[in-house]
């Protein structure tokens, strides 16, 4: 259920970068650049584009988030890594919390970037959808996937400029649309937060103060059931911006949080030495352009856009 996966950059720390929903290892571009100066950054994109094995009953029962985790631990088994610092966006957060449950060795940090354990909203819970909405929103996967996903994918990334919206449109037009209605399902009608009381790794929760998926209440309430449990330490940060991806919107913020976690301080970017690394990043990154690649275009949006769409 992994794809592609490389190491970019070098030093002693190690970053795993994990894309969440719809997403390739193309939304952390902008920041590999500085991040793989200092670390050794494992990219890799998680299986979207394939169908389940069989029908409906097929769909439902392919995609868990333990299986996802079992699948990030393999990933980080066979590139030989322990003690990394992990980044997971979206869904791919809780799956780094399972997985660091299931092999705490192989995790020194967690930044959980716009994760959520449940997104439905309960009489003691905010999520930040209602039923009916995810419902809805089941329902048009279903059976438009292609609309659907012209009208979700600007709502989500929080902008309409191409050059954010276009690296996320093409791997959602890529993936099957059977496969992005099972994800889709495991997500938004899953419950995590169980998982929350055995994290027993440090983690930074990052949020988006107008993210209609995972608002910040939902880092809140992460924080708060963590350190309740076993986690010696969970910090939160929020960054001012729209949308779900701040990857693709507020990336020099993001890379902000993830100095801090590092340790690091930020350099003039004018710098000969960064100047320098990012002009070495790009030819490797150029030369090493993963199989498979999402070729489609992505379409012009404009107006309005609701989720369910």
């Amino acid at each position: 259920m992994y794809l592609n996966p490389r190491i970019l950059g070098s030093g002693e720390r190690t970053l795993v970068l994990s894309h969440g929903y719809g997403g390739s290892q193309a939304i952390w571009d902008m920041m590999l650049p500085h991040l793989a100066r200092r670390n050794k950054v494992l990219l890799f994109d998680w299986d979207f584009s394939s169908a389940p094995d069989a029908g409906e009953e097929g769909e439902q029962s392919c995609y868990t988030f333990s299986r996802f985790a079992d699948e990030l631990v393999a990933l980080m088994d066979e590139m030989k890594l322990s003690g990394a610092v992990y980044v997971g966006h979206s869904f791919a957060g809780m799956v780094g919390c399972i997985a660091s449950v299931k092999r705490p060795d192989l995790f020194a940090y967690l930044v959980l970037v716009g994760a959520s354990p449940r997104y439905m909203n309960s009489e003691d819970y905010e999520g930040g959808f209602d039923k009916s909405d995810i419902e809805a929103m089941l329902g048009s996967i279903a059976s438009d996937f292609r609309g659907w996903a012209e009208g979700f994918v600007p709502l989500a990334v929080g902008s309409a400029d191409p050059s954010a919206v276009e690296p996320l449109a093409r791997s959602f037009f890529a993936m099957d649309p059977r496969a992005a209605h099972g994800l889709a399902r495991m997500i938004f009608l899953g419950d995590q937060r169980g998982v929350l009381d055995d994290v027993a790794v440090p983690c930074t929760l990052v949020h988006v103060s107008r993210d209609f998926a995972a608002p910040p209440c939902v880092g809140r309430y992460m924080q708060a059931r963590m350190l309740a449990a076993r986690c010696p330490a969970a910090a939160m940060e929020t960054i001012d911006s729209v949308g779900h991806f701040p990857q693709l919107v507020a990336p020099d913020e993001l890379l902000g949080i993830l100095d801090l976690v590092l340790g690091d301080a930020h350099e003039d970017a004018d710098g000969e030495e960064t100047a320098a690394a990012a002009a070495a990043l790009a030819d490797e990154m150029s030369s090493e352009v993963p199989a498979g690649g999402f070729a489609e275009a992505a379409p012009e949006v404009q107006g309005d856009i609701d989720v369910a769409t």
